[in-house]
């Protein structure tokens, strides 16, 4: 069976599964909820806000999109909602309202739209809206808590008198770090929806159990991060620079690795390619934490390799039965 740009997606016989997208994308969607409620429990209700005005303006862009394309209009199939929640999720808790409008119109019309729709964009619109936000407005998005605390709106974060970063991962020496047990619930700074390892594990499984999500990306990508903490050595001066647990439960690895680069879309075909994939996110993001200026890695790393997908399909795909060359 072919898509629009040719490609063939999938082998005879061709046979209708009960699933279909819009049941995909509810499930997804549902399983990203404990994430965002951790979030707003731990910085407060403006979070809800922002994850409510990414989706509206995802979910309305998309309409406003298919309508100028002369397309039906299909927002009620989830993919949009999916997209507001994970932009959503990957900006800090401060961030003014006016950026997640920007982010969220920028991911459907940008990054989706403009190759096609659902099923032709190279890269995860999140992401792409996320690293473009980070350049268009990087004094928002790399912001701290001190804003919110003083406006009254964050409440419960442990030691918020001395959370002045967006991210646990800061790379500097004699800064704090953080409990194993705080970072698996949720309890340390970091963006709207990917601070609680336990909420976004709990998801990424169910996902993996009714075969939404193949494993082999998650356990590739977490496991090239565990392996690669321990044994590169570390430019950085930061007590959690050679510590893979810290690693894996810090940052954005699981909300990445669970549910932006198991996308259906942007990632490989094959199943070595997936593998592949995961194994090269995981490379590219160590290296960002441990050689580059910027604190995290996850996003760019999937991009780049979301980048590499048609590559790696190219030279992963299965060779047909029978197929070879011919005897003179």
């Amino acid at each position: 069976m072919a898509n629009e740009r040719g490609l063939i997606v999938s082998t005879s016989p061709h046979i209708r599964g009960p699933e279909d997208i819009p049941r995909v994308m509810w499930t997804v969607a549902g399983t990203l909820v404990p994430a965002g409620l951790v979030g707003v429990y731990v910085f407060g209700y403006y979070c809800l806000f922002v994850i409510l005005l990414c989706v509206a303006s995802a979910v309305a862009t998309e309409a406003l999109c298919q309508r100028l394309r002369g397309q039906p209009i299909t927002v009620n199939d989830g993919s949009a909602v999916i997209t507001g929640i994970l932009l959503a999720y990957v900006l800090p808790p401060s961030v003014p309202w006016y950026i997640p409008v920007v982010g969220a119109a920028f991911a459907i019309a940008i990054v989706k739209h403009t190759f096609g729709g659902l099923g032709n964009n190279i890269w995860n619109p999140a992401l792409a809206a996320r690293a473009f936000l980070q350049v268009a407005y990087p004094a928002s998005i790399n912001s701290d808590w001190r804003s919110l605390k003083e406006a009254g709106i964050l409440y419960n974060i442990t030691g918020v008198d001395a959370v002045t970063r967006a991210t646990p991962l800061f790379k500097e020496a004699g800064m704090e770090t953080y409990s194993y047990a705080n970072l698996l619930f949720g309890n340390v700074p970091g963006c709207v929806g990917e601070t609680s390892v336990i909420a976004l594990l709990l998801g990424g499984l169910y996902l993996i159990y009714r075969g939404y999500v193949d494993w082999r990306v998650p356990v590739s990508y977490i496991g090239t991060v565990f392996v690669l903490a321990m044994v590169l050595p570390a430019k950085i001066e930061a007590p959690w620079a050679n510590d893979p647990v810290y690693h894996i439960l810090a940052g954005g690895l699981m909300l990445g690795a669970f549910f932006m680069a198991t996308d259906m879309v942007t990632s490989p075909l094959t199943k070595k390619g997936l593998l592949i994939f995961g194994i090269g996110c995981g490379v590219l993001t160590t290296l960002i934490r441990f050689y580059a200026a910027y604190p995290e890695g996850v996003c760019y790393s999937i991009l780049l390799m979301n980048t590499a997908t048609p590559l790696i399909d190219r030279y992963t795909q299965p060779k047909l039965l029978g197929a070879g060359k011919a005897k003179k």
